[in-house]
């Protein structure tokens, strides 16, 4: 007890020096009673005391920290075993992967060499671990560096004293954990609240602790191995000691959880002893075992309600049927019983299960299984408990999550062969497996409904129960598909009869599953979706065990296995048929898409006739069986139809998902290509007739296929029979040219995949590898065949590199077909059979067309699908063939060429397109003419007559001369006036010898006969079924049909005389083949292959031709005397009526392409005239110039409601503009290189030398020193947050506009803008804007003389300009445009932040709205100039200036500023202009004004342009240039002396100054630098501040030149300006000129310069220079104003003269290469702000910053980060690039929009959140377009896809 209060770290050296004696045993009960006193499960968990201690004593004195350094150092494991939990991201590569699970952590990953393998970056889902240096799992060539050397052979051995505490204290640790888990436990049904996660949290730091542990290495793991499976500890410790009452509770607790462990539980057991009598249980327990009683639970509990027997419960029919004899199940019937344990292990993971898995039990469990002794205890005792987790899954709340756990241990385990293996044999892992998944699926069956309702005894999973819809049998299924796939595995399960008797029945749960009924009267009310889970449930329980189990069943000495199945199929197939009461029809209206049982067997076959080399009729039941099993896919492939054909509209928009999924690719393979299969191998063995018939009954197009022209349906209505006999014919072309289990190699499957999917549509490389359907087992990954999936590609496509257009959509790189695959290899029927959506086949015969027009191959008219040569089928498959020749087939052939040729209505291009394909498909497949003999004698039955044999080529010429047809007494067959031979009476009698010639046709009648024939074996019966069976027999259709008459067709044509006929139809000419033709056409043979009808028609007469003399003769002959057709019935009214209908229907379409072709014209000349550079608005006038008197206003065209007229002051005219705050200016740095992203942590981006921070900077500094309003004048703002205004140019009335805008907020079905925040979208272009800009009234004639140029004396200018600025403003009449224009200043002032507006010491003054008007002028000229490349050298009117509005931006600003009079006192026109008197008037504590050298010449131009009366004539705009440019260039001197050397500046400074006298002093350079320097030399502070600095910079010599140069940079930008906007206020033009001329180009262009004739002379910038004063006296008195200021004024005044006017032009970051460059750095990096690791982190593309997206850590006032930061750094504007989704997202203003990404694969193709995870390099083009896009503030009209964020971005 003592020990207790003792130091904890001396008691442990202590403890640990006794335990190492020889002698221990004090040692050993000291150390027992210290931890029954420390580790007291009474003790309230979360007490960290016990923990301390343990540690302390484990590391035996030394510190824990230490201690695990010094273990670490032994660690000899080999494997990395690293574990990871869900969204961990991880690796996976093929190359080096054994088992498709193979997965590595980044370090591993990243250590390895994987160049050039396939590998892929993915997110776990359920979490994983690292195999590297497993090499059961992997190929050793994939370790890593650390993991490649063998590190377990040279670690020294563990010192026994090292670990010797840990083995004494960590069992009692353990149990310690167990008996809290034990005693947290509650049951889910106790009434207690139950709180796990509670129990849980307290246990937190025991379970990380633990964690710990494993985590020091393979010394310590064997450690904890030995204890968790040693089994007299668990004796000693898990009862607890006799005289411990608590621990017998405890104890106790235990016992009676496990109570319920087993499967079945006690009072289950219980219930079905008692419920012995009941008729339903007995061959259960009858079978050896009272497992799976099957789940009592599910019926009703007490036995006296079972014995009811004609009970309706679904649950109780479940009870009923239990035929499944589950004897199997006694062999292991442990899986049924209560666990027992034996070690701490299993107690452990039998409280894990309680728990549900917590994710740290689980991370422990794995941790520790490098370590081998424990890996295979832990296996075993896994699959020990395994149908207790899967029980306890079933019961769960959380199933996701808990599902996600269990596989996450589960895959480590059986992944591995060996392991799994040892597993299967010593603890019957596949019983358990099938077991638990009979008993997972038993608990949701209902009765089906499939065929007999009442009668049927077959049951199937109830699709909607939470275990199917939440997929929660995924875990189990997935570890079943999982060790299939090891073939020592799957060959036991194949071996074990009575598992895959145990196995079929599972299957047949699903057969049949959601089943559809046909709604016929009113739309279904509630569309279910249970389909979802029926198609997954067969696709992951049914079909991937099928694959699974058929890769391993490829070779010959696995015969024995395929035949097993395959009896055991029929044998299932055969009960099932029992079971739902199935003779020979199907229940009508009625289908399902699940058929496991059908498919499975057809994939046995299918597998062994191509790799085993078994016969195939070795396999197959008798006739009668074949039958039935055609049945029921037939039925779904008729069904399809139906749903394409409208007829199962009620059913809702589910059952035509339902008929997508079916054939998708991710399904088709084990759906429909399974059921085609089975359909040919029935069609290949069964009577070709009744085949035949069949399918034309299921299709419901019997009653279609007469001679007459008129006739009944019973059971379609008129407008879906023309479909469903396309479908009827589109299938049987399906059906017998399909090959792709016939005899195709899989190469060629794949090569037809992929061609197929290549024409629907170009593909990108990911759609495409998604599209083919991947053969075997899709969890392999490896594509069969030789051939692989890259090289089949570029054999077939040709790949399309992304295009760009600015504006356009992102385009991906797509993959192409190549001509010649067009050519020769595109397959219409492949087409049809993949395609999920109808429009898609249009697709590829509109792209097919596309390519014949441009190689010329086919130019006139829409060409055909192309015909196809197929591979030849497997000699197994030869009797499909026989569907082609047979008689039935014929007559269906022979009747509709007949009634095409007639145009009987319901006939279409389609179905002639399927009878040709078929003909063809006959003629180039050939039945081998001996079968004849083998029949029995056929003419005695008279539908025989028809033709002689049943070869196809043979019958083709057959003539048929009558036919007998039954019609209605309507029909016009009956009506017809003309002699019928011998007599008019319908009697048949009466027709002699026409009689028996006259040939009968009924289908359904020659099915039942046929049927009848296979059953009895006889054909006695069969002449009995002769008279026609008519259908309406069967069915009585509604309302009562007019009687049926019998009467004689006279027909007198055969096959071919119709082709001929039709030949002619199609080519609307007579006599289109001549007789001579076929010998052209021999020559000639290659002809065919592509066209329309016609070339069809020919191409097949020419094969009938070669192939036979006697066709040959038939078709000379019957093209010598073709004449055109005469119906038999050409007057009838019918007739006359579809006529007209397709004439109507002709010109009715004609019309509409002329109102579409006039359409297009009117778009195409509004397009034209808005993208002219003639813009509406004000400039037209203004180009005009002065050239031409303009008597007229100018005109505005209003779009909304197309007036045409003047803006006036009551009714004002307004530009739509759209208002954005910018802060891309501020973005500029000095430097035209992009800022790097930071990938490391040495990087970084300071943001202080921006051109927004400078100017702050700027701005701030002058606060402190001078006055506020003249501070305010000095500079302009607007660089960050300023207002930038664009526009589409087009005009409006503003009445029309607010009437417009009213019209919007009340139609709320709005795209993404807010009506109330003012936006809209132009009623003409549909640009984005959010307001109006009123134009001023129109000018009259005083236009001229305002631009006119003048010849007045500079100095009479300044005094003009400075009189007319004493003028007031005068404020303006109230009118309708002085109102707008006032809204529009709101509303420009509402564009942007606050914070961006109030810079002075007292917002929202007079002074500080000055500063933000004048500002925005300012922003939109520095940003033309942006868009103009910076410079003016392109001149020219660019993009931007033809939508510019400039013009009326600065009229609004105008007469806002007007009314800010500036007081003359302060005028700094007089500063400028004159040399004030020098009064020394105190400034008593006033501060000074701003000396003019420091102020912006750029803002002062605008001040003066904006406060001057409007309209301003040009010579005084040209007068203030001239004055500024001076001000200019003495700043420019100024700023440049400041960087001269001292020694420099006393020497230009002498030599200047003998210039001073000198005629033109004032304009050159040197004279005027010298009084610069001289001036500011004055007083000392000015250059000595940074003396220091100067003398470090100038190292170089400042030459003439040189200074010239640098005076240039510095005007220029205030020539740009200047010159920009004399061409908005005057249009004048902007001449262009190369780069190094621009100085001289812009101030030709300003007037500063005489143009000169010789412009070799080099320009000086001094020469422009215009002073209306001494120049050297004006200079002094701005110099005096920097010397006059106050020391510590003078100190800073250096800084603020030394600016450099030039800024780059903006650039977003430069990104790296290699997106996984990014992706590592950032997506693991903590949040700056919140200091956690961001769930979704972002980067700022525009200045780097790392912020949270969505994140709740950093919200502020509701605000999530990206918004906030998009605030601060772009003014609402944010480009940010989403790290886990590798795409960029725009945040403007309220809205953002998903760009896109700037990152694409080798392929070309984005990779929207990472989903595939193959490495991706930057598209430059993409990120200039981005960069664009931002700059030129395009985003609003380029991305479409806007929403509102929130704020919660």
């Amino acid at each position: 007890m003592a020990l207790v209060c003792r130091d904890k770290k001396s008691t442990a050296a202590h403890l640990k020096a006794d335990l190492n004696r020889t002698d221990n045993s004090s040692g050993v009960r000291q150390l027992k009673e210290l931890l029954d006193c420390v580790l007291d499960p009474e003790k309230p968990a979360a007490d960290t005391e016990a923990l301390d201690w343990c540690k302390c004593l484990i590391a035996g004195g030394e510190g824990f920290e230490e201690f695990c350094k010094t273990v670490r150092s032994y660690d000899n494991a080999t494997l990395c075993g690293l574990v990871w939990t869900a969204n961990f991201v991880a690796y996976r590569c093929r190359t080096c992967g054994i088992s498709p699970c193979m997965s590595l952590c980044a370090e591993c990953f990243n250590n390895g060499d994987h160049t050039g393998h396939d590998f892929n970056m993915f997110r776990s889902q359920a979490g994983g671990a690292c195999d590297c240096g497993d090499s059961n799992v992997m190929r050793e060539t994939g370790f890593c560096r650390r993991h490649r050397l063998r590190t377990g052979e040279n670690v020294p051995s563990v010192p026994r004293d090292l670990l010797l505490m840990s083995e004494m204290v960590l069992p009692r640790f353990i149990i310690c954990i167990i008996q809290y888990l034990r005693d947290g436990y509650t049951e889910p049904d106790t009434s207690t609240e139950r709180d796990l996660q509670k129990v849980l949290q307290q246990l937190e730091p025991q379970i990380s602790f633990l964690e710990e542990l494993t985590k020091m290495g393979g010394a310590m793991r064997t450690v904890l191995t030995k204890i968790l499976t040693n089994q007299q500890i668990f004796k000693d410790l898990s009862m607890g000691q006799e005289e411990n009452v608590y621990a017998k509770k405890n104890y106790e607790k235990y016992l009676s959880a496990l109570k319920n462990s087993g499967l079945v539980s006690v009072e289950e057991k219980a219930q079905s002893g008692a419920a012995e009598p009941t008729p339903g249980v007995e061959a259960g327990a009858g079978a050896g075992t009272g497992a799976l009683v099957l789940l009592g639970a599910e019926a009703p509990a007490s036995p006296d309600e079972s014995n009811k027997e004609e009970d309706q419960d679904g649950g109780q029919s479940v009870g009923q049927r239990k035929r499944v004899k589950l004897s199997s199940t006694a062999k292991d019937p442990s899986i049924m019983d209560s666990l027992k344990h034996k070690c701490f292990l299993e107690e452990l993971l039998f409280w894990t299960i309680k728990y549900e898995f917590p994710q740290k039990m689980v991370t422990f469990l794995l941790n520790m299984l490098p370590d081998q002794d424990y890996k295979i205890t832990f296996t075993k005792t896994f699959v020990q408990h395994y149908a207790f987790i899967m029980k306890t899954l079933m019961k769960s709340q959380e199933s996701d999550t808990m599902s996600n756990r269990i596989v996450h241990i589960s895959v480590q385990l059986f992944s591995n062969e060996e392991l799994a293996r040892h597993v299967t044999e010593e603890c019957q892992l596949l019983d358990i497996m099938v077991t638990v998944l009979l008993y997972m699926m038993e608990s949701c069956l209902i009765k089906s409904e499939l065929q007999d309702e009442e009668n049927s005894r077959h049951v199937v999973v109830n699709c909607s129960e939470a275990l199917l819809k939440n997929n929660t049998y995924w875990p189990l299924v997935s570890d079943f598909i999982n060790i299939l796939s090891h073939q020592s595995v799957a060959k036991k399960f194949l071996e074990d009869h009575s598992l895959l008797m145990l196995w079929m029945s599972f299957v047949s749960f699903f057969q049949g599953m959601n089943l559809n009924k046909r709604e016929l009267s009113e739309h279904v009310e509630f569309e279910s979706q249970t389909y979802y889970a029926a198609f997954a449930a067969e696709l992951e329980a049914c079909a991937q065990p099928m694959w699974g189990l058929l890769t391993h069943c490829k070779v010959k000495e696995t015969q024995e296995y395929t035949r097993t199945v395959v009896r055991y199929c029929l044998e299932t197939l055969q009960i099932w048929f029992d079971a739902i009461g199935f003779v020979d029809e199907p229940a009508p209206n009625q289908v399902t898409f699940h058929l496991p049982l059908h498919r499975f067997y057809a994939m046995f076959l299918s597998k062994a006739v191509k790799c085993q080399g078994l016969h195939l009729d070795s396999l197959l039941p008798d006739q009668e069986m074949l039958m039935k099993i055609m049945v029921h896919p037939l039925q779904i492939q008729a069904s399809l139809s139906e749903i394409h054909s409208n007829m199962w509209v009620r059913n809702g928009l589910q059952i035509k998902g339902q008929a997508m999924t079916y054939v998708q690719s991710h399904f088709c393979n084990s759906m429909i290509d399974p059921d085609i299969f089975l359909l040919q191998v029935c069609a290949s063995r069964l009577d070709p007739d009744y085949f035949i018939s069949s399918v034309f009954e299921r299709f419901k197009v019997v009653d279609l296929l007469t001679m007459a022209s008129v006739h009944q349906n019973a059971i379609l209505d008129g407008e879906h029979e023309r479909p469903m006999l396309e479908g009827a014919l589109t299938f049987l072309v399906i059906l017998s040219s399909l090959r792709i289990h016939l005899g195709m190699a899989d190469d060629e499957i794949l090569r037809a995949e992929m061609v197929s999917q290549l024409c629907m549509n170009d593909r990108t490389h990911s759609s495409l590898l998604d599209l083919i359907p991947e053969n075997p087992n899709p969890k392999s990954g490896i594509v069969p065949g030789s051939c692989s999936f890259e090289e089949m590609l570029s054999a077939v496509a040709d790949f399309k590199a992304p295009v760009f257009e600015p504006g356009g959509s992102m385009q991906q790189g797509m993959y192409t077909p190549k001509e010649e695959v067009w050519e020769k290899e595109f397959d219409p029927i492949m087409v049809v059979l993949r395609t999920v959506y109808r429009r898609d086949v249009q697709s590829a015969m509109d792209r097919y067309s596309a390519f014949l027009k441009q190689s010329g191959m086919h130019t006139t008219g829409n060409p055909w699908p192309p015909y196809k040569e197929r591979t030849p089928l497997h000699p197994c498959y030869k009797g499909l063939d026989r569907l082609l020749h047979c008689k039935t087939l014929h007559i269906v052939i022979f009747t509709l060429l007949y009634k095409i040729w007639l145009d009987h209505s319901n006939m279409s291009e389609h179905i002639l397109c399927m009878v040709l394909y078929l003909i063809e498909l006959g003629l180039d497949n050939q039945v081998q003419e001996d079968k004849e003999d083998e029949e029995p004698c056929i003419e005695e039955h008279c539908h025989d007559s028809w033709f002689p044999g049943t070869n196809l080529l043979s019958n083709l010429h057959h003539v048929i001369n009558y036919v007998r047809v039954r019609v209605p007494e309507t029909a016009p067959e009956v009506k017809r006036e003309r002699d019928p031979p011998p007599s008019t009476s319908a009697e048949a009698s009466n027709f002699g010898q026409n009689v028996r010639e006259a040939q009968v046709f009924s289908l359904v009648a020659e099915r039942r006969r046929k049927f009848q024939e296979i059953i009895n074996r006889s054909s006695t019966e069969a002449s009995q079924v002769v008279r026609p069976k008519s259908s309406s027999t069967r069915w009585v259709p509604p309302g009562t049909p007019p009687q049926l008459v019998t009467e004689i067709l006279e027909i007198r044509e055969s096959m071919l005389s119709l082709l001929i006929k039709l030949h002619q139809k199609l080519s609307a000419k007579q006599n289109s083949l001549s007789a001579t033709w076929l010998e052209d056409m021999e020559a000639n043979p290659n002809h065919h292959a592509h066209g329309d009808g016609i070339t069809a028609i020919e191409r097949i007469l020419t094969k009938a031709a070669t192939r036979s003399r006697q066709s040959k003769r038939s078709i000379q002959e019957i093209c010598g005397k073709v004449s055109p057709p005469v119906a038999p019935k050409k007057n009838s009214p019918t007739d006359k009526k579809t006529m007209d209908k397709d004439e109507r229907r002709q010109r009715a379409r004609e019309r509409q392409q002329k109102l579409l072709a006039e359409f297009a014209s009117k778009q195409k000349s509004f397009m034209e005239t808005a993208m002219d550079v003639e813009s509406p608005d004000a400039e037209a006038a203004m180009d005009l110039g002065a050239s031409e008197v303009m008597e007229s206003e100018v005109l505005y065209d209003c779009v909304i409601c197309g007036q045409s007229g003047p803006s006036t002051e009551d009714r004002p005219t307004g530009l739509v503009v759209l208002l954005q705050a910018s802060s891309v200016l501020g973005h500029r740095y000095k430097s035209d290189e992009a800022k790097k992203l930071p990938t490391t942590d040495d990087e970084h981006i300071y943001p202080a030398d921006t051109c927004g921070a400078t100017h702050d900077v700027r701005l701030a500094l002058m606060q402190r020193f001078f006055k506020d309003s003249s501070c305010l004048q000095s500079v302009s703002i607007g660089w960050d947050g300023g207002v930038y205004v664009q526009t589409c140019g087009h005009t409006l009335h503003i009445d029309c506009h607010k009437s417009y805008m009213e019209s919007l907020r009340n139609d709320q079905v709005l795209q993404g803008f807010s009506v109330d925040k003012g936006e809209f979208t132009c009623p003409l272009c549909r640009q984005f804007a959010n307001s109006v800009l009123p134009c001023r009234p129109g000018r009259s004639t005083e236009v001229v003389s305002w631009h006119m140029p003048t010849n007045k004396k500079t100095a009479v200018l300044v005094k003009e300009v400075e009189d007319l600025q004493e003028q007031l403003g005068l404020f303006p009449t109230e009118s309708n445009l002085s109102k707008e224009m006032e809204l529009v200043i709101k509303d420009i002032k509402n564009t942007t932040q606050r914070k961006y507006m109030d810079y002075g010491k007292n917002p929202g003054s007079p002074d500080n709205d000055f500063l933000f008007m004048y500002s925005v002028a300012r922003t939109n000229l520095e940003l033309e100039l942006v868009h103009r490349g910076g410079n003016l050298c392109s001149g020219g009117a660019s993009a931007a200036a033809k939508r510019s509005c400039l013009n009326q931006l600065f009229h609004v600003l105008a007469m806002h500023m007007r009314l800010y009079s500036i007081d003359s006192a302060y005028n700094p026109w007089t500063r400028l202009t004159q040399v004030a008197q020098r009064s020394d008037e105190c400034q008593d504590d006033e501060r000074p004004e701003v000396p003019m050298l420091f102020r912006d010449c750029p803002s002062l131009l605008i001040i003066f342009v904006l406060t001057m009366p409007q309209p301003l004539r040009k010579e005084h705009f040209i007068c203030l240039v001239r004055m500024l440019y001076n001000l200019q260039y003495t700043q420019a001197l100024a700023a440049l002396s400041a960087k001269f050397s001292p020694e420099e500046r006393r020497a230009w400074s002498t030599s200047g100054a003998l210039n001073k006298n000198a005629f033109n002093a004032e304009k050159s350079f040197d004279a005027l630098l010298s009084h610069v320097i001289s001036e500011l030399s004055k007083v000392k502070t000015v250059y000595d501040v940074n003396a220091e600095e100067t003398s470090m910079q100038s190292s170089c010599v400042w030459s003439p030149q040189s200074i010239e140069y640098s005076l240039q940079r510095f005007c220029l930008p205030y020539l740009r300006l200047s010159c920009l906007l004399q061409h908005h206020l005057y249009g004048d033009n902007l001449s262009g000129c190369p780069d190094e001329e621009e100085f001289s180009g812009l101030a030709g262009c300003l007037g500063l310069l005489a143009p000169t004739p010789q412009p070799s002379n080099p320009i000086y910038s001094a020469s422009c220079l215009d002073w209306t004063v001494n120049a050297f006296d004006l200079m002094t008195q701005w110099c005096s104003e920097v010397t006059g200021l106050s020391d510590t004024q003078a100190e800073k005044a250096i800084t603020l003269l030394v600016q450099d006017p030039q800024w780059a032009s903006p650039h977003l970051l430069h990104l790296p290469d290699n997106y996984n460059i990014i992706f590592q750095y950032y997506h693991k990096k903590a949040c700056t702000a919140c200091k956690k690791v961001p769930k979704d982190p972002a980067l700022c593309l525009v200045c780097g910053a790392f912020v949270c997206l969505k994140g709740l850590c950093c919200k502020q006032q509701g605000i999530c980060e990206c918004v906030l930061h998009s605030q601060h750094c772009g003014a609402a504007t944010g480009i940010f690039l989403l790290i886990n989704a590798s795409v960029i997202i725009i945040i403007r203003g309220h809205r953002f929009c998903l760009w896109g990404s700037v990152y694409l694969d080798a392929h070309g193709e984005e990779d929207r959140d990472l989903r595939r995870g193959k490495p991706l390099f930057l598209c430059v083009e993409r990120y200039r377009v981005l960069e664009q896009q931002w700059v030129w503030h395009t985003f609003d009209h380029i991305n479409k896809r806007w929403g509102p964020h929130y704020n919660g971005l």
